[in-house]
């Protein structure tokens, strides 16, 4: 489909990379006085994976008047939006020194992840900072006004955790058994009968998901999801993929925490979560229609009113006094429809940016309360009051179902050049990446992603 590709505006500014010589020093005052010298609320997104969550999020937070700034990778697709932003760059040698030169340049009122890695990161600065005290106690501060409190990091980022405070929370959860040897997946075995589904800390989009079938299959799977990343998937990952935090992740050596879970037969669903200080101020909720593979990310949905979703979500918004956006996974069992917790993403998902006539504006609610002003969700309009089903963009673009021609086209209108750069992105169109997608689709030459299975090749997935 052709595009209108009229010149776009310049971003406002551009700043290098993260200190070379360590952690740069941010004094406490810095955050504070400069925020006093505009009006206009601050937003920093952060984001090391090229995924369309943080365009979005930048084009929805400009339209109501704030100064957005962001530190992503390079060859980043917020490049090539329209709406005027900051941008710093997210070194993936010296990723906390590239947080702390944005938090330093920008001085914002809302830090917002856009990506796993960048939650990790976050929480790795603020324990920094309030370990070794001085004067950065006001970035640590910061975190902790975007994110929640220090006492709920280790609970957001570990799929153990945050099901048993769920559980014991009143949520419904499936049966879970932390695995840490072999003897603790043959012990699983004896209480839970087939299927499981072994799952991954530290893992996204479904990279980290096995479902196991079959009990000679299970210790395998456990050993490839709980190993640390390897130097052969490192190297594929920087060079085809051009993702550089992967050698970091080789050279730290870290194995994995693993979960075994008790297979839920049913439809796949999730809300999205807009929250300050525990207080739940808009979500929606979803089910998936169709996904780009069994245990991925969704391409299309359809908006749900799910008295247990939103339960789930104020309880655990209260219980850990979380802030920002963060995401929640549920399974409807077929036959009861009683819906399962089964994870938590601590950072913002698709649904985020999404506003459906009457219903919730994520970025609305969170402006609002930021700037000390009342909310009231926007009237119904008829172009999108009477769709329910949303088609994710791009992920459904070149989808014949009839579900999209019925749905809301998650398009980003007046922004033709990101539409182009979200349909393509990068590395696809370099050489090295062509050459091994074409093999990798020779089976007698399949390319082998340790971790990510057969193909070899991933775009940036919308989870």
């Amino acid at each position: 489909m052709p595009f209108d590709c009229s010149a776009v505006a310049r971003p406002l500014g551009h700043a290098g990379g993260g200190s070379q010589g360590g952690l740069p020093t941010v004094s406490k005052n810095a955050i504070h006085s400069q925020s006093e010298k505009s009006s206009s609320v601050r937003i920093l997104l952060a984001d090391t994976d090229r995924r369309a969550y943080a365009p979005r999020l930048a084009m929805g937070f400009a339209a109501l008047g704030c100064e957005v700034s962001i530190v992503c990778t390079d060859h980043h697709p917020v490049e090539n939006i329209r709406a005027p932003y900051h941008s710093f760059s997210y070194s993936a040698l010296r990723p906390l020194a590239s947080l702390l030169r944005a938090i330093e340049s920008t001085a914002p009122d809302l830090i917002i992840p856009c990506d796993d890695r960048v939650v990790q990161h976050l929480h790795q600065l603020c324990w920094e900072f309030r370990t070794h005290g001085g004067q950065q106690q006001g970035v640590a501060s910061l975190i902790e006004r975007s994110l929640g409190p220090p006492s709920s990091y280790p609970i957001v980022s570990a799929r153990y955790p945050l099901l048993q405070l769920a559980k014991a929370e009143g949520i419904r959860v499936p049966s879970t058994c932390l695995l840490q040897t072999p003897e603790d997946l043959s012990q699983w075995q004896t209480k839970q009968p087939l299927p499981w589904v072994l799952k991954a800390d530290g893992t996204w989009g479904g990279s980290g998901v096995r479902v196991v079938e079959a009990p000679q299959d299970a210790e395998a799977m456990f050993h490839i999801l709980k190993s640390p990343c390897g130097l052969k998937r490192a190297l594929k990952r920087a060079l085809v993929n051009r993702d550089s935090f992967y050698l970091r992740d080789w050279w730290q050596a870290c194995s994995r925490a693993v979960i075994a879970q008790a297979f839920i037969p049913g439809r796949p669903a999730n809300c999205a979560v807009a929250c300050w200080e525990g207080e739940v101020l808009a979500q929606m909720g979803v089910e998936v229609l169709a996904t780009s593979e069994p245990t991925g990310p969704a391409n299309v949905v359809r908006r749900v009113d799910n008295a247990e979703m939103v339960r789930a979500a104020e309880r655990i918004a209260s219980k850990l006094h979380l802030s920002g956006f963060f995401g929640l996974d549920f399974m409807i069992e077929t036959g009861s429809g009683q819906t399962y917790l089964v994870e938590m993403n601590p950072r913002c998902t698709p649904l985020c940016h999404i506003q459906l006539g009457a219903g919730p504006d994520m970025i609305a609610a969170l402006h609002a309360r930021l700037a000390g002003r009342p909310f009231a969700a926007m009237p119904a309009t008829a172009a999108r009051s009477e769709h329910e089903v949303i088609a994710y963009f791009p992920q459904a673009w070149n989808s014949n179902s009839e579900s999209l021609k019925l749905s809301l086209q998650d398009f980003p209108l007046g922004e033709p050049e990101l539409a182009q750069a979200l349909l393509r992105p990068f590395p696809q169109g370099t050489l090295l990446y062509r050459i091994v997608d074409y093999l990798s689709r020779i089976p007698a030459a399949t390319v082998v992603d340790e971790f990510g299975g057969e193909g070899g090749i991933r775009t940036p997935s919308a989870r």
